[in-house]
């Protein structure tokens, strides 16, 4: 019987608690195969930190939407510009984020859930829908953090591959675009307003 492969997640702690900067070109190279999984936790966590998450929404989306869509059309490893992989990355609010993520994905790590490979092509629609509804400003209560709390447990079910873990996630983006479009009259009046209000 062969021994688990080690989680991704003890790799990544390693690299945070490492001394001095390190950049996301790093991080990518570590995840190796999990590019993927790894990218969409990254884009995602800031998105869980209240005050943070206001300015980074849309930028987060945009990028996950594009993510989602290149493993969808199943490129092997995601293309990511080289001046962003030169970004150092913020260790201090990642690992704080990852620490808070790590305790809720210990619910789900019953001794029964099974780790095999996932169907990369609905996987990969499943983030850019969920990107997308990330990236709207939804002026509603966890607007934001519903969805990106969506996205970790997909990307950390790409990255420990475990199928149970998608399928709540992908439960949970049903559930969020139901949520949005019940309120979808009082967010496009909210938009509107805004609108009218920055045209003046």
């Amino acid at each position: 019987m062969q021994p688990s492969p080690k989680p991704f997640f003890e790799t990544l702690h390693a690299l945070l608690d490492a001394e001095g900067e390190i950049t996301l070109g790093e991080l990518l190279d570590a995840a190796g195969e999990q590019t993927y999984g790894l990218l969409v936790l990254l884009l995602s966590l800031p998105n869980l930190i209240p005050g943070l998450n206001v300015g980074l929404a849309p930028i987060g989306g945009i990028g996950l939407i594009g993510l989602g869509a290149q493993l969808a059309w199943g490129t092997p490893h995601p293309w990511v510009p080289r001046k962003v992989q030169a970004q150092p990355i913020h260790k201090g609010r990642i690992k704080d984020a990852l620490a808070k993520l790590e305790t809720q994905l210990d619910r789900f790590r019953w001794s029964g859930a099974e780790r095999r490979p996932l169907n990369r092509r609905w996987i990969g629609a499943c983030i850019s829908w969920t990107g997308f509804l990330l990236a709207i400003p939804v002026p509603l209560p966890f607007g934001n953090q519903l969805p990106a709390a969506i996205l970790c447990l997909v990307g950390a079910a790409l990255l420990e591959e475990r199928p149970t873990w998608a399928w709540i996630g992908a439960a949970g983006a049903l559930a969020n675009t139901l949520y949005f479009a019940s309120s979808f009259g009082f967010i496009a009046r909210t938009l509107v307003k805004a609108f009218h209000a920055l045209v003046r």
